[in-house]
């Protein structure tokens, strides 16, 4: 089966009255925020405003129905919305009908890419976007998604730039054309919106700022001043339409479907994942990319653009109390309530107010902390995140993902190619045997080589523990013996085998140096079994540890005289 459903069910027991009033309560708050943010989003991705109310109910609905994580919360969202505008817009005028016509296209690619992902059980995918990528690529999107929406707060024209030098430069040049009755009501917005905040968390702040600022400009007629307002929305739930499908759009929105696929399957991923391992919950992300994939491929045929996962909605979801996806039914249907008899409502609502509410919602995804805690710990990924973070900046949005998960691809390759190898010596002191770069008491013989090989082994980086051979040999010209402990390897492929028996029989011909490799484990060991070793090099790798090999050979490292014993600091202890 492609689904499975049943009814709802906590910790196995029934759904009761109480969490159904538990879950209506969580629906409503959620409809009180999903309304501002919607039509605020749907704005931020060149859309009419009406089209975040569309997104947020039939796809809501959809997911809510097969979805595998009981709090995730789904619609609209800003990163999505600036990824839609910033593809979109390359083709077409934001607003026009050729324009809602791509939007509508692209959330029925989205949902193709994301059902077919689920359904060949694709889910893992994701987990090579590093995460250092997404925080970079999320804090810089923020930004630019913050600086896109200052025309609307300063009453200015502008065009439609993603980088952030283009915006800035925008910005600066409109200045002198700033429209201060819309500055006005944008500033006193932000700041209302703040406030709201900080007197309380559970203050639906959006909504009442979307009632104050309707109120505000009627009451003092600021529409006929040059405020821009939303003006007539349309009521009724969205008319049936069929994705116009041709090869040229597809071609062209192809890529940035993939894209905004995975990464909104990832967002989705991450803060579902998230509350499911604090409410004690399994999540099953191919199940949650075939509802997610529902959600978009059916909300396209009623005019909605890409959704994903919110984190914040998601947040509120759970702290109020919401126990399963009937939050999302009451959402939807509340929604559904607000288009047929609520939308005449939202005519005087000003742009400012809308940009005010992306901008406050957005400044939380800035995150440096993340990328000092990176650099902290490990430099390349810190750098990681500034590349992508500068390129997404500058460059493009599309960009800063793409180039930044090719660098972490190609990093992770390179660390694939060269496999930890590293020679080890002999510890009295602790009677073991420890890396010499790491460990300076640890003693080796002339004459012997002996290499711990810290990673499975493949066509791709055996050439590197060949070169790291031929390297030691040329740095010891009279080595007689090389063991290589083979403990820590789980994997080997069988190109590797092919190459080692070209080294051990090449050496062994030229320079009569006899190979050991001790310690394979099972599987390995059938592997090479398979290689035919077993006739070819039964004495090369019948030892199960370096001590039982050395004990046999007749192979012993004297102690070294006290007064000479090295102090090493503990870090080298490993």
């Amino acid at each position: 089966m492609i689904f499975k459903r049943s009814i709802p069910k906590i910790n196995d027991k029934p759904y009761s009255k109480n969490l159904l009033t538990r879950d209506l309560i969580a629906g409503f708050t959620l409809f009180v925020m999903l309304v501002p943010q919607g039509m605020a989003y749907a704005m931020l991705a060149g859309l009419p405003p009406v089209m975040g109310l569309y997104a947020s109910t039939l796809p809501v609905l959809i997911y809510a129905l097969f979805a595998s994580s009981r709090h995730l919360s789904v619609g609209p969202t800003a990163i999505t919305s600036l990824l839609v505008f910033s593809v979109i817009a390359v083709f077409a005028t934001p607003g026009t009908s050729e324009y809602i016509t791509l939007v509508i296209l692209l959330a029925l690619m989205v949902g193709v890419f994301q059902f077919l992902f689920g359904l060949f059980r694709l889910g893992y995918i994701v987990r090579f976007i590093s995460p250092a990528v997404l925080g970079g690529y999320t804090s810089a999107a923020a930004i630019v998604i913050a600086l896109s929406q200052l025309k609307h707060l300063l009453g200015i024209e502008g065009g439609n730039y993603f980088q952030i030098h283009l915006l800035l430069s925008e910005v600066g040049g409109g200045l002198g054309q700033i429209h201060w009755p819309t500055f006005l009501v944008g500033a006193g917005s932000i700041v209302l919106l703040l406030l709201l905040k900080r007197v309380s968390r559970r203050i639906p702040a959006a909504l009442l700022l979307i009632l104050v600022s309707i109120v505000a400009v009627y009451a003092m007629g600021l529409h006929e001043r040059g405020v821009s307002i939303i003006g007539e929305v349309p009521s009724g739930f969205p008319s049936l339409v069929l994705p116009a499908l041709s090869t040229e759009a597809v071609r062209q929105i192809l890529l940035p479907a993939l894209t905004i696929a995975l990464l909104g399957f990832m967002e989705s991923l991450a803060i579902g994942k998230a509350i499911a391992d604090k409410e004690k919950y399994k999540l099953d992300p191919n199940r949650e990319l075939k509802a997610l994939g529902l959600a978009n491929m059916l909300g396209s045929f009623f005019q909605a653009f890409p959704i994903n996962g919110s984190f914040s909605r998601s947040a509120v979801n759970h702290q109020s109390g919401g126990v399963t996806q009937m939050v999302s039914v009451f959402t939807s249907l509340f929604m559904i309530l607000t288009l047929f008899f609520f939308t005449s409502f939202f005519y005087y609502l000003p742009n400012a107010a809308l940009a005010a509410i992306i901008m406050v919602a957005v400044y939380k995804l800035v995150n440096f902390a993340q990328f000092w805690h990176l650099l902290k710990i490990k430099a390349v990924d810190g750098w990681i995140w500034v590349v992508t973070f500068a390129v997404t900046l500058f460059i493009g949005i599309q960009w800063g993902i793409l180039l930044g998960a090719g660098l972490s691809y190609l990093l992770l390759l390179n660390k694939l190619s060269q496999p930890n190898i590293n020679e080890v010596g002999y510890v009295h002191e602790d009677k073991t045997f420890r890396n010499v770069a790491r460990f300076p008491r640890a003693q080796t013989r002339d004459g012997l080589i002996m290499l711990r090989i810290d990673s499975s082994i493949n066509f791709a980086n055996i050439p590197y523990f060949e070169d790291k051979v031929r390297q030691l040999l040329a740095a010891r010209p009279g080595t007689e013996t090389i063991i290589t402990d083979f403990k820590s390897v789980n994997d080997m492929d069988a190109p590797s085998f092919a190459v080692l028996e070209d080294i051990i029989v090449q050496l062994k011909q030229e320079k009569g140096i006899q190979f050991y490799f001790v310690g394979m484990k099972g599987p390995i060991r059938d592997t090479a079994s398979n290689a035919g070793w077993d006739q070819k090099f039964p004495e090369e790798i019948r030892y199960f540890s370096l001590e039982q090999l050395l004990k046999d050979k007749n192979i012993r490292f004297h102690a070294p005289p006290k007064d000479n014993i090295e102090q090493a600091p503990f870090m080298y202890m490993i």
